[in-house]
């Protein structure tokens, strides 16, 4: 199997691909956004925005899907990204993983988030406030084969960006996330 295609699992252990049960373009309406609206976290409108444009079978392939999900994002206004932004949990957020989605307390514990030491969950603690207090949006980071530290020095360092540039690496990484979903549907 290569990156690009979804799995047909051969194996007990190995999972089929949603792709490959279920192809996006054979639901209706309803079940797509069932299916795909918490793809961006707390933010169904942009699957039933692209169900309002058509799911053709060029989209049963979780790559083509989240693109044609990341144009119907930007062609959102401003304020709708910035909602969606706002949608996102703090990152180790006072570690209150019981409040995430499956999916954000999945990829927070997969990094380690949910097993900071008392410093880290300060570090982390005080950055979300910076950098919520000067985006007006939570620190969104695509945690997935990262290790915490390694997301707490880029914390650290996109916290001193200006707010067009994060406000653009915020959104990529949404887009990233929401990738990763898919592909591991």
């Amino acid at each position: 199997m290569t990156e690009n295609t979804a799995s047909t699992a051969t194996g007990p252990d190995e999972k089929t691909s949603l792709f490959v049960t279920t192809p996006p373009s054979t639901l209706a309406a309803k079940s797509f956004v069932n299916l795909y609206g918490g793809v961006y976290e707390h933010s169904p409108w942009i699957a039933e925005r692209l169900v309002e444009d058509g799911i053709s079978p060029a989209l049963d392939d979780p790559e083509k899907l989240a693109s044609a999900m990341q144009v119907i994002v930007e062609r959102a206004t401003r304020d709708e990204k910035m909602a969606l932004l706002r949608a996102h949990p703090d990152l180790a957020g006072k570690l209150a993983l019981v409040d995430l989605t499956a999916s954000s307390r999945g990829e927070q514990q997969g990094a380690g988030l949910d097993q900071c030491s008392e410093d880290e969950l300060v570090r982390f603690s005080t950055l979300n406030d910076v950098y919520k207090g000067k985006f007006g949006f939570p620190f969104i980071f695509a945690v997935t084969g990262f290790h915490r530290t390694d997301i707490l020095a880029a914390f650290e360092r996109r916290v001193k960006n200006d707010i067009d540039t994060e406000f653009n690496e915020a959104l990529q990484q949404v887009h990233r996330i929401a990738l990763l979903r898919l592909q591991a549907l």
